[in-house]
């Protein structure tokens, strides 16, 4: 007995050891190096213009590196988000545009999801912040966590970049998480991919008309949002 208890005590530390690592290169470690030793990475996002002349210089490479790109965006969050989407849309094409950003988006909360299972607790308090955390987490464990999870990705202008590490230590199944997520996320993306697209080709009439569509659907879930909050709760305890 002494013998299994001092091994499982040398696990516990091992394990305890190795989140700690884990952490200190995903918070620290991570986006040093992108910002010290990849400085063209960082430089190639900085704009549209740059962010599209960073794209194509990989050729057919240009996919992957946009794939990476939209993972470490959702992991580290040293990326400008809504720059190289718009980027995606005018060097890809609008579907090819929207399916590899979706895949990367997913891919990357996955990521995150799980690690944050991995971290637990106290490896995400150091994150977030024990205040933030706890706010999250609670959030998320609530009766409105569908509703929730679904606002947050679905409004332009909310914070996302932790919500997927929150999700990952609450009580929500990961299905019902990135589902909701990345049903969330298709309008502003169809918007960014589209604006990208339409730049590109010199159609700024059906830019004008995109953006006034997407001012009317914010404007109508603003003011019709106690029917579209029932509407989502009846939907989503399906997959609860």
């Amino acid at each position: 007995m002494s013998d299994k208890g001092s091994r499982e005590k040398r696990l516990r530390r091992a394990l305890t050891i190795l989140k700690l690592a884990m952490l200190v290169a995903i918070v620290v470690a991570l986006p040093i190096y992108i910002i010290i030793c990849q400085k063209d990475v960082i430089s190639g996002f900085r704009s549209y213009s740059d962010a599209i002349h960073y794209l194509r210089g990989f050729g057919i490479r240009s996919v992957m590196i946009y794939l990476a790109a939209e993972i470490l965006q959702i992991v580290v969050s040293v990326l400008p988000g809504e720059i190289f989407q718009f980027a995606a849309g005018s060097v890809f094409g609008f579907f090819p545009g929207l399916i590899l950003t979706l895949a990367g988006c997913a891919a990357g909360e996955t990521v995150a999801y799980y690690l944050a299972r991995f971290l637990g607790e106290d490896g995400l308090e150091l994150i977030l912040g024990k205040e933030r955390m706890e706010k999250y987490v609670s959030r998320f464990n609530s009766e409105k966590a569908y509703i929730l999870t679904f606002l947050v990705y679905l409004i332009p202008g909310i914070p996302k970049d932790l919500v997927c590490y929150a999700a990952g230590i609450s009580h929500m199944k990961f299905r019902a998480f990135l589902l909701l997520s990345l049903v969330g996320r298709i309008p502003a993306l169809c918007g960014c991919l589209l604006f990208g697209d339409m730049m590109m080709k010199g159609n700024y009439r059906g830019m004008i008309v995109i953006g006034a569509v997407c001012g009317v659907i914010l404007l109508l879930c603003f003011i019709f949002r106690k029917r579209v909050n029932l509407f989502i709760d009846q939907i989503y305890e399906k997959i609860s």
